[in-house]
């Protein structure tokens, strides 16, 4: 029985010291101070440096997408020159051909050959100064869309 006894009281001291153990802890969290936010100094420090570096960062990102934009503009313009050159290019060749500064001069300016008989229509059987339809200023001689505009001023008073 004394084996008994000792045994008892040992679970009794067990059980009281855990009871004890369990108190303790039970005071100690109601002792604590209210839950701490989960934002902590390190946390707040490293959300300090990413908000700055995002300020100081932001002005240099808008000036290098601007300044990459600008550069395609320009890049775009210098292809389109390039276009004009070439074709500027290809004009002044054909104007290096002599048939094609002969047949330039016929049409547009209404040159002949010698022993070439030439005829222009005045009017084209019609009272009316204003050319056919399809026909633009292009189609007809330099002198007619003069006189034409001679007119139309002398109209208007």
């Amino acid at each position: 029985m004394g084996a008994d006894r000792e045994r008892f009281s040992t679970a009794t001291r067990l059980k009281a010291l855990g009871e004890q153990a369990a108190a303790r802890v039970y005071r100690a969290q109601a002792r604590k101070a209210p839950r701490r936010s989960r934002l902590t100094g390190r946390a707040a420090l490293l959300a300090l440096v990413v908000c700055s570096l995002v300020v100081a960062l932001a002005y240099p990102m808008r000036q290098w997408v601007s300044q990459r934009s600008e550069i395609a503009e320009q890049q775009r313009q210098a292809e389109q020159a390039r276009r004009a050159v070439e074709k500027l290019r290809d004009e002044k060749a054909r104007w290096q051909d002599p048939a094609y500064v002969e047949r330039q001069a016929r049409e547009h300016l209404h040159f002949l050959r010698p022993g070439e008989t030439g005829y222009t229509v005045v009017g084209g059987g019609s009272y009316d100064s204003r050319p056919p339809q399809g026909e633009g200023m292009a189609d007809r001689a330099w002198y007619t869309n003069l006189w034409e505009g001679v007119d139309r001023v002398d109209a208007r008073g």
